[in-house]
């Protein structure tokens, strides 16, 4: 039974097969792209271990294909039985077994790409300072404690609860919140708008009605989920707010403003509401807010926007060349200095790479893209290591090639030339003498 396991997984014909089955689904996830987006093709069919379908009307998820970790998985369980197995050391090997090595790391560092990598960003205002980032595909709910200005207590609320819905109760707080209802994506809409909504009795929310969208689709869009939460305290209701990235992130505001600009404008009447207001409430003397945000990782270090300059072709809106010139301040590392972030010409800082990504309209505010990955080198790694490989093997059977050339014509290799044989020539002069 051992024996035949051993041979299943050392087959030269699952090796085919895997390839195969990899190949349909590199196939099968591009054309997937389309409906679902790249960020939900790359979640659901690459960065999983099966391809699941669900049937219409059901929450059942039915494996149908393997997915792109458990290929990966299978491939590396194979080339390592096979090596177990049938690998025997040599010096004639050397470059088979550099290649394999460089096979190895490759499929390891990339499933450590996938498994720790984090993408996030940070929007910096001219002259202000910060210290955190943002992952724009995470979300989290925060209530703050706000009676203090100088020093505010601050909870987060995982979005897989908000999406679980019921009530919350927030650790230290003396209040409790539920769930009402929770959109994965959202947009404002009118009153008179047929489709289900949200409306909030408190807040902005009470004058900002949002609707479900579909997920989105594009990575370089973002999600604007938005929650209806009650505010429970000592067994009564406090009111209904929406939070919603809406009313917490820079661009959504931006555009909720022009859509409020807008709505004013059509119907003649002032809504006296700014999506950045801050959504607060009362509870036993302590005034606390709320906010439904992306998910932040504070850093031990600051950094300020100093100065921000765009250049587009001429002709056009294209962007050509933008860079930022940031400060940075860490004292833990003794680190003050300025630092210029251009297009292909990142920073990179406590494991971490900036690259200038983006801007806002008006110049006055920069969006540097933050990516953290530990196992960014292993591609470079990798891909030496079987470049190295094959070389090697190639040079030792293209001398190979010359030595057995040499013994069957032979014609000895070169730089061992026989001494010449002067007998027949010494022959001769005695002849004549």
């Amino acid at each position: 039974m051992l024996k035949s396991c051993l041979n299943f997984l050392t087959s030269l014909r699952l090796t085919v097969v895997l390839l195969g089955l990899a190949l349909i689904l590199v196939f099968v996830g591009t054309l997937a792209e389309v409906q679902l987006g790249l960020y939900q093709a790359q979640s659901q069919i690459f960065r999983s271990f099966f391809v699941y379908w669900s049937p219409g009307g059901s929450h059942l998820r039915i494996p149908v294909f393997p997915g792109g970790w458990f290929l990966g998985l299978a491939l590396l369980v194979n080339l390592l039985a096979a090596h177990v197995k049938r690998f025997q050391f040599s010096k004639k090997k050397i470059g088979i077994l550099l290649t394999h090595a460089g096979l190895i790391v490759l499929l390891l560092g990339q499933f450590m790409t996938e498994s720790y990598q984090v993408d996030s960003q940070m929007l910096l205002d001219l002259g202000k300072p910060k210290n955190f980032i943002e992952d724009s595909r995470r979300h989290e709910l925060a209530v703050l404690d706000v009676t203090d200005p100088a020093n505010n207590k601050v909870v987060t609320i995982p979005e897989a609860l908000l999406v679980r819905g019921g009530e919350i109760q927030p650790p230290g707080f003396p209040f409790s919140l539920r769930v009402k209802s929770y959109l994965k994506n959202s947009e404002p809409t009118f009153p008179m708008d047929p489709r289900q909504k949200i409306q909030a009795s408190k807040g902005v929310g009470l004058h900002v009605l949002l609707t479900p969208l579909p997920e989105v689709k594009t990575m370089d869009d973002e999600e604007k989920p938005a929650a209806l939460i009650e505010v429970l305290a000592n067994g009564n209701s406090l009111g209904d707010w929406t939070e919603s990235l809406w009313f917490t992130s820079r661009r959504p505001i931006m555009i909720l403003q022009d859509w409020i600009a807008s709505m004013e404008k059509k119907v003649g009447v002032k809504m006296g509401v700014s999506p950045d207001d801050p959504q607060q409430f009362t509870v036993a003397g302590h005034t606390y807010e709320m906010a439904l945000r992306m998910v932040r990782y504070y850093k031990p270090y600051t950094i300020t926007l100093l100065e921000f300059n765009h250049g587009i072709y001429a002709g056009t809106d294209i962007p050509s060349n933008f860079s930022s010139k940031i400060h940075l301040s860490d004292p833990a590392r003794g680190e003050d200095r300025d630092v210029l972030i251009r297009m292909n010409a990142p920073f990179r800082y406590g494991g971490e790479t900036f690259y200038q990504a983006s801007f806002l309209p008006g110049d006055q505010s920069s969006i540097l893209e933050v990516v953290k990955n530990p196992a960014a080198i292993t591609p470079y790694v990798a891909c030496g290591m079987v470049g190295a490989g094959l070389v090697t093997q190639f040079l030792m059977h293209l001398f190979g090639f010359f030595r057995k050339r040499a013994q069957s014509t032979g014609i000895p290799p070169r730089g061992n030339k026989p001494a010449k044989n002067l007998e027949p020539a010494l022959a001769g002069k005695r002849s004549s003498l």
